[in-house]
């Protein structure tokens, strides 16, 4: 059963339907999902992601965001462990990196997922975790 970690971009993209000049970012990250959970598959959500969405949302908010997902199940809530932080930690210091990047694939690697987002900082971080943007699955 195939995995995916959506970055809080990605959630953005969905519930606000965004797009840029060019792109439906919301219609695709849509596509995504429904796919996701037509295929029975899971979406893995870490306090990290849920950490970034609270800047921009309150918590009711961001329950009926995943909710989408948590009502078939499909949602799985995962936890990082010290060694996760002290490697996201070191890895951000030598990559000269954003900490929470390196985190979500650290985790995204661990947890064996898929870390879908569309932030071109995680070019750096292919080595670490499969990246791939919604509508490479699609």
């Amino acid at each position: 059963m195939a995995k995916y970690y959506l970055d809080a971009c990605i959630w953005r993209d969905y519930y606000e339907n965004r797009s840029d000049r060019f792109r439906p970012l919301g219609e695709w990250a849509l596509m995504l999902i429904n796919e996701i959970l037509e295929n029975h598959e899971i979406i893995v959500v870490s306090d990290m992601i849920i950490l970034e969405l609270e800047k921009e949302y309150k918590p009711i908010v961001i329950e009926k965001m995943f909710s989408v997902a948590s009502e078939k199940g499909l949602v799985v809530r995962i936890n990082y462990s010290i060694s996760q932080l002290q490697l996201a930690m070191k890895i951000s210091k030598q990559r000269k990196m954003h900490f929470e990047d390196v985190l979500h694939a650290v985790l995204a690697r661990d947890y064996n997922a898929v870390l879908v987002t569309r932030d071109k900082h995680f070019d750096e971080l292919r080595d670490i975790a499969q990246i791939k943007k919604p509508e490479e699955l699609i």
